[in-house]
């Protein structure tokens, strides 16, 4: 007779791993199937290899603060492979991480692929059958292509492709303009490649509240990113060595522009569709599996977290989720689903970009009574110390009771930063808390305090 688990999990990305480690800590004996490296796209072909990347490309940009010392640096010798070399490095040393852990907290690890065949049943790519009172779907998601740019791997690249390149194109052109795209353009510029970016909606980060993002945007043309919002590609075509792109414009206008690879980052498809679920009479929507409050879906038994279901794909929001499904299928009682007003977005540039909740505009579209308070870092002596003025902390209220409906910040750190407005966010705190809060100074978090000043009325540096 087979062995017969707890819990079954199809997946080791950030949901995966977490919910074993939680099903783990909850007493339940767990296995996860895996059929490629331990940690999933987060950890080797996503989150960790980039911010790797991006460390690098900052330090590389920061020789250039150097030489303002009168240190004179010979970048003759740069070599990008060393780079991606010590990307590859943070992945692996990660993903050994996670398999510690597993192997720490007496998870089981098959290294197989998987399908649902039942209820509680899944049959592996090794003629296997493993059965669990509950299974877990955290199969993730893959990029996703657009007519007319099929990814080769070559010239035509997704974002899996772009985080192994050894050898960095003379030209890149970038399509889309999200996150993951602005990262690339970050990266990329800082090594000396020739970027443009494209994005079919009106702003850089759509996501984001607009004049937090236009922050980001004027960043980039100081640095000769060219950006073009509101425009679409339509087509490319070789020639003499190049790929030759035709864009249009909102207002119809077209031209052609020139590039030696071209990055499509346009989102990403959830792969739902991979995992026989028609078979138990789960209906699968675009690659996204439909799920309840606890993330169950229509069989009681199985639940899907992640990038596998429709929501924003964020590896942290994924590892949240899988901790309220475990928590859920324990008996326990968590909230159900995590509440999308709580839920962080960071984008790793120069400067950096994060908020949560309702932007301005969001807000005033929901007719709410919404007015922000923005601090300019320019108003800090830390930012004017470290000369890091560029961006803005912008607060988003509720002008009757003052409540926080989100925020938008840009500028050093601001990825760290945001914590102190979401941790407020959640505690049901008011600007007035953290207006009254005394901060150290000089710090960078001095710009959080004067926003929230500026909602009662009294900035101080500004």
């Amino acid at each position: 007779m087979a062995e017969k688990y707890d819990l079954l999990i199809i997946g080791s990305g950030p949901a995966g791993y977490v919910a074993g480690i939680r099903a783990a800590q909850l007493g339940m004996r767990a296995v996860i199937v895996e059929k490629g490296k331990v940690g999933g796209v987060c950890l080797n072909i996503g989150c960790i290899p980039s911010k790797a990347l991006i460390h690098q490309a900052e330090l590389f940009l920061s020789l250039g603060e150097s030489e303002k010392t009168g240190v004179k640096i010979d970048r003759s010798a740069f070599d990008y492979t060393t780079v991606f070399s010590s990307s590859r490095k943070a992945a692996d040393d990660l993903s050994k991480g996670v398999r510690f852990l597993l192997k720490k907290n007496n998870i089981t690890l098959v290294e197989a692929e998987g399908k649902v065949v039942g209820p509680h049943d899944v049959a592996l790519s090794t003629g296997e059958t493993l059965q669990a009172e509950h299974l877990l779907l955290a199969t993730g998601s893959t990029p996703r292509e657009i007519p007319g740019f099929s990814f080769d791997g070559k010239d035509i690249l997704s974002s899996d492709d772009a985080l192994m390149l050894e050898k960095l194109p003379k030209s890149l052109l970038i399509l889309g303009g999200g996150a993951i795209g602005c990262e690339f353009a970050h990266i990329m510029n800082a090594f000396g490649v020739q970027v443009t970016v494209v994005e079919m909606m009106d702003h850089l980060l759509p996501a984001e509240d607009a004049d937090t993002a236009a922050i980001l945007e004027r960043s980039f043309k100081k640095r000769k990113i060219t950006v073009k919002t509101g425009t679409t590609a339509g087509g490319y075509r070789r020639e003499k060595g190049s790929l030759v792109v035709q864009l249009e414009d909102r207002n119809g206008k077209k031209e052609e522009t020139e590039a030696e690879k071209i990055l499509v980052v346009v989102g990403r498809k959830a792969l739902g569709d991979r995992l026989g679920l028609e078979s138990v009479g789960i209906t699968v929507e675009k690659g996204a599996v439909p799920v309840g409050d606890y993330y169950q879906t229509a069989v009681p038994s199985i639940y899907a977290v992640g990038d596998v279901i429709a929501g924003p794909q964020l590896a942290h929001l994924a590892s949240k989720e899988a901790e309220i499904a475990v928590e859920h299928m324990a008996g326990r009682s968590p909230e159900p689903k995590a509440d999308p007003m709580l839920v962080p977005r960071a984008v790793y540039t120069e400067p950096q970009v994060a908020g949560f909740g309702m932007t301005e505009k969001e807000a005033k579209e929901k007719g709410l009574p919404a007015a922000v308070s923005v601090f300019p870092y320019r108003g800090a002596g830390k930012s004017v110390a470290v000369g890091k003025t560029e961006g803005q902390v912008k607060i988003i209220y509720r002008s009757d009771t003052k409540e926080i409906l989100g925020a938008g910040l840009a500028g050093a750190q601001a990825t760290e930063l945001l914590h102190e407005l979401l941790l407020a966010k959640k505690a049901e705190l008011l600007p007035e808390d953290l207006a009254t809060m005394i901060h150290a100074h000089p710090t960078l978090s001095e710009t959080l305090m004067e926003a929230a000043r500026g909602v009662e009325g009294w900035m101080i540096h500004a």
